[in-house]
């Protein structure tokens, strides 16, 4: 199972593109926490009002929650909700948010994020690499903080 936080959510509902996370990653699952986090930020007017329909949103059990618990000490509710569930069901964590990243790889959890998303659609034939480029360029204008300008800079589209 794949869980998307916030943050690679928000950037994809920025440039409203939704679809493309469907696309690359339709298994692709949620939490609760990331849910309200959203609704927070339409509220707020910082995101657009996307539809997540598509997205499972995963309750955490009562495991879940403890690991939760531990997590939330140092990272933000959706965050820390989502690597509780990966680690619950050895699943996958896509986040841009580097505590999160860096804690998810430290338990063992296979991460990615939006870069990554971008490269599967390219790898998978979904939009070219030009296309990849005009989606990042309007994530950034967004407020993405990227380590790179063009999906050519990663040398390859192996999976940011």
């Amino acid at each position: 199972m794949i869980l998307l936080d916030t943050t690679v959510l928000s950037n994809f509902a920025h440039i409203e593109r939704l679809d493309l996370l469907r696309l690359a990653l339709p298994n692709a699952a949620t939490t609760p926490q990331v849910m309200a986090e959203l609704e927070i930020g339409v509220a707020a007017g910082y995101l657009p009002n996307c539809d997540c329909g598509w997205l499972e949103v995963v309750q955490l059990t009562p495991s879940g929650e403890a690991s939760l618990a531990h997590v939330r000490l140092i990272l933000g509710d959706g965050e820390a909700s989502c690597i509780a569930v990966a680690l619950e069901r050895k699943g996958g964590l896509f986040s841009d948010d580097l505590d999160a990243r860096c804690y998810a790889r430290r338990r063992g959890l296979r991460v990615s994020g939006t870069l990554g998303v971008l490269s599967l659609l390219v790898d998978m034939g979904n939009i070219t690499m030009t296309e990849a480029d005009e989606y990042l360029q309007k994530m950034i204008a967004h407020g993405y903080r990227c380590p790179v300008r063009s999906l050519a800079d990663l040398g390859g589209t192996d999976g940011a």
